[in-house]
Formats: structure tokens, C-alpha cells, sequence
């Protein structure tokens, strides 16, 4: 297997964090705290993070400040929203679901959502980004 790094960007200018790898070892809480410092969240109302990227699945980090609305959008795979901190109403039109630090949802690829922070707010995204399988 090839150990990949994030490429730098001009919001990451330093490049070179793993993503991808035999094992790789997150650190949430630094992880958190570098989201809150870069420009994008000090200007914006968001900002995120790929942690993970691999064939198959990506872990992504997201912070939102209180109001922000993510609009409503699709996935083509499975994903996972797992509440850190805060508090987001996670809406489909099957039905809003108020999520808190420490719950989470599982929502099958194609189903339209949107999230809105009620409260400021930080989530981890799983997403599976490979064709459909049957188990």
C-alpha cells in the first residue's frame, strides 16, 4: 500500500499531514483546535478537515459556529454524522433529528439532507466512497 499526505493548499499551505496509511493515528482534539484557529473559521461560518482518505472511505472533520446552514445536498455513498460538540439539526424529508455531543446518525447513500448548527458545533463525516456491495 502507497502512505499518502494531504496536498498543501493555500488554506493548508504546509502540506504533508498522513491520510492515508497501514495505520494512522488521529488526534481529534489537536485536530479541533487547529480548525478553530485557521482563517477560514475565524472569516467563515465553517470550516473541515479531511483526516482520512482512502479508496472506500473518508473521515472528514467539521466545525460549524451557531446558525450555519449547510445546504441540502446528496451523497453517492453511506455516511456517518457523529456530534463532538454542540448541537445540529440534521433535516431530511423524512424528518428533522436534533443531534447532541456523543449521538450520531447513518444515512443511505442519495437521501437530499441538510445540517444546521443550533448551537456552535463540531462532527466527524464518515463517508463510503465505493460502489455498492451486497454483505
Amino acid at each position: 500500500m502507497k502512505v499518502k499526505y494531504n496536498e498543501s493548499t493555500d488554506l493548508r499551505p504546509e502540506g504533508g499531514r498522513l491520510i492515508d496509511a497501514p495505520l494512522v493515528i488521529i488526534d481529534i482534539k489537536e485536530n479541533t483546535k487547529r480548525l478553530r484557529s485557521e482563517p477560514a473559521w475565524k472569516n467563515g461560518d465553517r470550516n473541515a478537515m479531511t483526516l482520512y482518505k482512502t479508496n472506500g472511505m473518508r473521515i472528514v472533520l467539521v466545525a460549524l459556529h451557531e446558525d450555519t446552514l449547510m445546504k441540502k445536498h446528496t451523497n453517492d455513498g453511506i455516511i456517518c454524522v457523529q456530534v463532538l460538540e454542540g448541537e445540529i439539526n440534521f433535516i431530511t424529508d423524512e424528518q428533522p433529528v436534533v443531534l447532541k455531543k456523543g449521538q450520531m446518525i447513518t444515512l443511505h447513500k442519495g437521501l437530499a439532507h441538510s445540517v444546521a448548527a443550533i448551537k456552535e458545533s463540531v462532527f466527524l463525516l464518515t463517508l463510503n466512497t465505493s460502489s455498492d456491495k451486497k454483505f
